[in-house]
């Protein structure tokens, strides 16, 4: 072996491949390598580099080699985007000229996919022309680096770039969190109205497409204020939730039971007869009429009201307002016939 001088990464020796050169090159760091100044990190990261080089794949991969990182390597922009879409890293570094596809391709590719979490991208090139730098970012790229690079400077970049991805997680974690919460009744837990109206109304228009029964279950807790008058607010918050644990006990993963204000309950039901409905229906009432209250007092028991509304899957479906409305008509009636029953409503039609 023997060595070729006046390069930009010192003397090199001569290997039968890019990539077995790139190992001899870095096979023993050096004391004032970037490796050997401790571990900077705040948390994992994965990392995919894109470069045709294998001495530039090296020392990417190398200067990484402080983070916390779990890099994936690529020798082309076709190989680069396989491994995007397979495991969808935090962070791309990629060169600017490939062979195949371009590291601005490669860029607008990823920018066009726009499910899942932000990648943060940083191109390298050895252009450093103001045109070529709008170019890239305009593709997409967060930040750019000119060959050849400190790799202490390209640490930095991607130490910038692995905080921003830490805030777009707490964000997106954030977001999360509030449209749970704009989901959701704080009292008991359960899907509050808006959750069902928009889960209902795709559902309708499901079975309306292939024909399945879908069904909507009106409630009302009997004589309601006058447990809140007697007892109190808190006691009345006691029965609630008691109601919301029984109701969530006999609805199905597929179907969705949940509040919708005061003493009201919705639960819509789905690929089910009218015999099934009737028996989950029938089981929540005669449970929750069991229930033993203790509010400071002699045992009190509380019942409910159940108004039933079916479709029974067909091309002309409802709006769902329409089957809440048939429901509240039952409901109705199951209150004027003496409360603590259930009372079904179908479309004329059926």
């Amino acid at each position: 072996m023997h060595l070729k001088s006046n390069n930009l990464l010192g003397s090199e020796p001569v290997a039968d491949s890019p990539e077995e050169l790139a190992d001899q090159i870095f096979s023993s760091p050096g004391p004032d390598s970037v490796a050997d100044r401790g571990n900077a990190s705040s948390g994992n990261l994965k990392a995919l580099i894109a470069d045709d080089s294998a001495i530039y794949r090296r020392l990417v991969e190398r200067a990484l080699s402080v983070e916390a990182c779990s890099v994936a390597v690529a020798k082309s922009g076709e190989e680069a985007l396989a491994i995007f879409e397979r495991e969808r890293p935090s962070l791309v570094i990629t060169d600017w000229e490939m062979p195949d596809l371009t590291g601005i391709e490669l860029c607008q590719r990823i920018r066009s996919t726009a499910d899942g979490p932000y990648t943060y991208i940083i191109i390298l090139t050895s252009n450093s022309q103001k045109e070529n730098v709008v170019k890239g970012l305009s593709a997409g790229a967060d930040d750019y680096l000119t060959k050849p690079f400190d790799p202490d400077e390209l640490l930095a970049r991607v130490r910038v770039g692995h905080r921003l991805i830490d805030l777009q997680r707490q964000i997106e974690a954030k977001n999360r969190q509030l449209e749970e919460l704009a989901l959701t009744d704080p009292l008991t837990g359960l899907p509050n109205r808006r959750a069902i109206v928009s889960w209902s109304s795709r559902q309708i228009s499901g079975a309306a497409r292939h024909g399945f029964a879908f069904w909507v279950v009106l409630i009302d807790l009997d004589h309601f204020k006058k447990v809140n008058d007697t007892y109190g607010h808190a006691a009345g918050d006691v029965a609630l939730k008691r109601f919301a644990e029984i109701l969530k006990a006999h609805t199905r993963h597929s179907d969705i039971a949940g509040r919708i204000g005061g003493e009201e309950f919705l639960q819509v039901l789905t690929h089910s007869t009218e015999e099934g409905v009737r028996t989950v229906v029938e089981r929540i009432r005669e449970q929750f009429a069991a229930e033993k209250f203790e509010f400071g007092g002699p045992p009190a028991t509380i019942t409910a009201s159940f108004g039933v509304a079916g479709f029974l899957g067909g091309k002309d479906a409802p709006q769902f307002s329409e089957m809440v409305s048939l429901a509240d008509a039952a409901l109705y009636r199951a209150k004027h016939l003496g409360r603590n029953r259930v009372e079904i409503e179908l479309p004329k039609d059926a």
